[in-house]
């Protein structure tokens, strides 16, 4: 049977997202709410964590994607569908696409991480790698949508998306009825557009916060203008919220709905994702921690009972290395020291004795006698050290200079 969710004043309003719920009944999993015992201590009242990166795709994408092709008429099924993605939105277009028996075209772009491409493959999507960026995937894939016919899914500026995203404010409000603010990383603003529909519409009193990377914050801006605003080549680890416009259809909702955009910087993301793996023992793309970075940041800043949403957990095992180690660095627990010492049989181990002693990890050493700047019995040592915290690092330097070495710097 095909769906048409009705339109009004407001381009999206909760009989949509209710009737959105009743499309994804067998389809989207109701994704499991934690508890962060961490996080309620740091914020003062209790925080819950919405794991939708757990859902099927590993992201919420499947919500909007599947509401929007349920939608399409039986010619335009016929036609099928296209999509141009680096990656969860790939994934849910491909997998409504599977479920609903339509065939997908789904753009990527060339360097999108290799798991994420296959991925959107064994989903059953006719995969195509182009362009460089994920604008340069834009165009080819509207370009292939006019000369083909097949049906352009936008992942977040068009009616249907937002509304089988708001399926997760439903949620949100059933799992934990006596929530005060909710957080949502924010990007085109899909996301954040269809939860405060929902939520607004039965718990008026309820705080819906988005949050930005501070290198792609493009809503400040724009509901500063009034009007959507581009921002030039964003930047931002957070792939899944680097957007450098917001979509027409969501601006008008947060304008009216959201309470309040936040940004967070790229430390505090990599640090909540680590707090995500260590704590919580969830595995989370930076997107998706954007929220858990909002509390780290401003712990005082919410109402609780606070609900972080979670919003998705696919990241590529090369970025999460990278990622975890910033996150570590961020979080004072890798140190960087550079010292000279005498160039002597056994003054190297003298060293790492030292810093056995003071309980510090050494990762990487560079030794280094034959520099110009160096005096004939002089060596340089560089050391990449991993450590427990930031009072642990000057333990480590001031054990160091006790034991009489000098240190450059760190």
């Amino acid at each position: 049977m095909n769906f048409r969710l009705p339109q009004a004043a407001c381009p999206v309003i909760l009989d949509d997202v209710r009737g959105a719920q009743k499309m994804l009944a067998g389809v989207a999993r109701m994704t499991p709410m934690e508890g962060s015992r961490h996080l309620s201590r740091l914020v003062g009242s209790p925080v819950h964590l919405k794991c939708e990166n757990l859902q099927r795709t590993g992201s919420f994408k499947l919500r909007g994607a599947y509401v929007r092709i349920s939608c399409l008429t039986p010619e335009e099924r016929a036609a099928g569908v296209v999509a141009a993605s680096a990656g969860n939105h790939a994934q849910g277009v491909a997998l409504a696409s599977s479920l609903l028996g339509v065939r997908s075209t789904v753009f990527m772009p060339v360097g999108a991480p290799l798991p994420k491409v296959a991925a959107t493959r064994e989903y059953g999507a006719d995969v195509r790698l182009v362009g460089q960026v994920v604008d340069e995937t834009l165009e080819q894939a509207q370009e292939y949508a006019r000369e083909t016919g097949a049906v352009f899914i936008h992942p977040f500026d068009h009616p249907d998306i937002i509304a089988g995203q708001g399926t997760l404010g439903l949620e949100i409000l059933e799992q934990c009825p006596e929530v005060r603010t909710i957080l949502v990383g924010m990007g085109g603003g899909g996301l954040a557009a269809g939860i405060a529909v929902a939520v607004k519409a039965l718990r008026p009193d309820v705080k819906v916060i988005g949050v930005q990377a501070e290198g792609a914050a493009a809503y400040p801006p724009s509901l500063a203008a009034g009007r959507p605003v581009t921002v030039r080549s964003p930047a931002t680890m957070a792939d899944g919220i680097k957007v450098g416009r917001p979509g027409d259809v969501p601006f008008k909702i947060i304008g009216d709905l959201v309470d309040e955009v936040r940004t967070v910087s790229e430390d505090a993301l990599s640090s909540a994702l680590l707090l995500c793996l260590e704590r919580a023992k969830l595995v989370v793309e930076p997107a998706g921690a954007s929220t858990v970075a909002a509390l780290l940041s401003e712990p005082d800043a919410f109402d609780g009972p606070v609900v972080a949403l979670l919003s998705g957990g696919n990241v590529d095992p090369l970025l999460m290395q990278r990622i975890l180690r910033h996150g570590m660095a961020a979080a004072g627990r890798y140190l960087s020291l550079k010292l000279r010492l005498t160039d002597r049989p056994g003054a190297l181990a003298a060293l790492l004795g030292t810093l056995s002693a003071a309980d510090a990890n050494v990762l990487d050493v560079s030794h280094v006698r034959t520099d110009p700047r160096l005096g004939l019995t002089e060596a340089e040592v560089e050391l990449q050290l991993e450590t427990k915290g930031p009072e642990h690092c000057e333990q480590v330097a001031a054990e160091l200079r006790a034991a009489g070495y000098t240190v450059l710097d760190g």
